[in-house]
Order: structure tokens, then C-alpha cells, then sequence
């Protein structure tokens, strides 16, 4: 099972709220890791949090736009290393 899990694609309306997830793999708990997304920039519309309960980071991006539009990933340090998750691809439509 992979450490972190990302949804392959999600797509949205220009203005709308997206909200990306990264799933940690069962045993590691989500409240202890830091978990980072890299991506193109960060404007003050994007948002990062956790949710307990879903053992997930979230990335919340609000009033999307177009250039929004490319690939997000997470990461965390993990038993000496640096882990990504597979990439969400996201489209403003």
C-alpha cells in the first residue's frame, strides 16, 4: 500500500473551491507528520489542514482560476525520506 494516496484527477468550475486530499497510509497518523504540497506557487487562496478522522491533509484552493490548472502533489518525511503521493491533476473547467 502506498504511503500517500492522491485522487488522480479532480476537476472544478473558474470560482468555485477545490479541495485536494492526500490520504496517509493506515499506521502512520496524520496528526504527527507534516505534510507538504508542491505546486506552482503559493497565492493566499490556497489553504492547508488536516483531517483527523479521514487520517488526510486537504489542500484548499477557493475562487479558482484558470491558472490554477496543473499537477499537485503531497509529500512527507517518512523513515528517513522524502515520500510523495502520485500527483492530482486538476482542471478548471
Amino acid at each position: 500500500q502506498a504511503v500517500l494516496t492522491q485522487p488522480a484527477s479532480l476537476s472544478a468550475s473558474p470560482g468555485a473551491s477545490a479541495s485536494l486530499t492526500c490520504t496517509l497510509r493506515s499506521g502512520i497518523n496524520v496528526c504527527t507528520p507534516r505534510i507538504y504540497w508542491q505546486g506552482s506557487g503559493v497565492p493566499s487562496r490556497f489553504s492547508g489542514s488536516k483531517n483527523a478522522s479521514a487520517n488526510a491533509g486537504i489542500l484548499l484552493i477557493s475562487g479558482l482560476q484558470s491558472e490554477d490548472e496543473a499537477d499537485y502533489y503531497c509529500m512527507i518525511w517518512h523513515s528517513s525520506a522524502l515520500v510523495f503521493g502520485g500527483g492530482t491533476k486538476l482542471t478548471v473547467l
